[in-house]
């Protein structure tokens, strides 16, 4: 598994959220960390940054690519 070479402190200052709620993700992924300063498995950076993503764009989540209304 690549490093993402991104710690749990940048992940929350790029997209805008706080520490503590990023810490809180990482712990619901089950993602271990010691510090906000720890450096992330890339698969671990891109679970958190989706679950950031879903919860403050949850639109941007559904699967809406080639549905139309038919009348």
């Amino acid at each position: 598994m690549g490093f993402a070479d991104l710690s749990i402190a940048e992940i929350a200052a790029d997209y805008s959220v706080s520490v503590e709620k990023v810490l809180s993700i990482c712990d619901k992924l089950l993602i271990a960390y010691k510090n906000p300063k720890t450096r992330l498995a890339l698969e671990d950076a891109k679970a958190i940054i989706s679950e950031i993503v879903s919860e403050t764009h949850p639109e941007d989540t559904s699967n809406s690519v080639g549905e139309t209304e038919v009348t």
